[in-house]
């Protein structure tokens, strides 16, 4: 490549010839131009941007977005980790209510176990081994615990809902055996089986408990149920018949007098007649029977582990 440079105090036309590497030089020389003033210009737009009015600004908004952002990100995460603990301390108090009705239908003393009280913790301080893995917690890290714990809680929650219908349910159904002693004797005079029929003199089978006792003392209900019969029976006499559910059902006959008719709802140890002598009866006493699908069972299976079951609960209480 030639280049001819004129100028008036030259005599003549010079001419100078330049070569590729030449050229090549030329370009880039004017390339690191170029990148030493863009680096000046960061250089100054970055340390001394306070006497750069447009730079200092641009400066200034990204660091406060920047600022305005994080604080959002940290107000939206505390926002809904305050609902979600919100959400944990009512579930919470719900299964501190239901523990301690689990505890009373399992007879758990509450001095055995408080619900309420937190219980104790502690230990060794970490060794060095240990405490090179330890960290600070984390906002995700806080989250997930807190989700964690929340799904452990109601997966808690559901169980013990379950334990608790499990006992109710044997609660209910041993309120509904026939187990509480209906008068207040200790022996009786005739027992469930074959026996000398007092009339006849025959042998006959005796389907219940007779309970000798003067006219007028209390007959109470065996188990809580509903009265299915409230009538006058020629062999009976006065008699009452109690659905205790399960198809079992107890009579109680020769009363004097009935306080309940058919379809009231009785409790276990409700007073429900007075021992008399009607009917097919030689003297006052209770004529007491338990049946399981219409057939007859010997009652003092049923009192006898009434007061087994007594006993076991005074023991427990000592």
């Amino acid at each position: 490549m030639q280049v001819i440079l004129l100028h008036p105090r030259f005599n003549r036309a010079k001419s100078i010839t330049l070569g590729a590497r030449h050229i090549t030089l030329m370009i880039v020389g004017f390339l690191l131009a170029v990148l030493l003033a863009t680096g000046l210009l960061y250089f100054l737009t970055a340390r001394y941007a306070v006497g750069l009015p447009f730079a200092g600004k641009a400066t200034g908004n990204a660091v406060a977005g920047g600022v305005q952002d994080k604080d959002k990100y940290l107000k939206e995460n505390l926002a809904a980790m305050a609902i979600k603990l919100g959400e944990m301390q009512a579930q919470l108090m719900r299964l501190d209510a239901l523990g301690e009705r689990v505890q009373g239908l399992a007879g758990v003393k509450p001095e055995e176990f408080n619900f309420k009280e937190a219980p104790g913790r502690g230990g060794a301080e970490s060794s060095s081994l240990y405490d090179r893995r330890s960290h600070d917690m984390s906002m995700s890290e806080f989250q997930q615990a807190l989700d964690a714990m929340s799904r452990d809680v109601g997966f808690r929650t559901d169980y013990l809902n379950v334990v608790e219908t499990v006992l109710m349910s044997d609660r209910i159904k041993s309120k509904l055996l026939p187990t509480n002693q209906p008068v207040n004797v200790n022996y009786n005079s005739s027992s469930f089986g074959w026996r000398l029929d007092p009339f006849t003199g025959r042998s006959a089978f005796h389907e219940g408990l007779d309970f000798p006792a003067s006219v007028g003392t209390s007959i109470v209900a065996a188990a809580a149920g509903v009265v299915i019969a409230a009538e006058y029976h020629p062999q009976y006499g006065n008699m009452l018949d109690i659905d205790h559910g399960n198809d079992i059902i107890t009579r109680y006959a020769h009363a004097s007098r009935l306080f309940v008719k058919v379809g009231d709802i009785v409790q276990r140890g409700q007073h429900i007649a007075d021992i008399g002598t009607t009917g097919r009866s030689t003297g006052p006493h209770l004529h007491f029977e338990v049946r399981i699908k219409g057939v007859a069972q010997d009652p003092r299976k049923f009192l006898n582990a009434g007061t087994d079951l007594a006993k076991m609960a005074t023991l427990a209480g000592k």
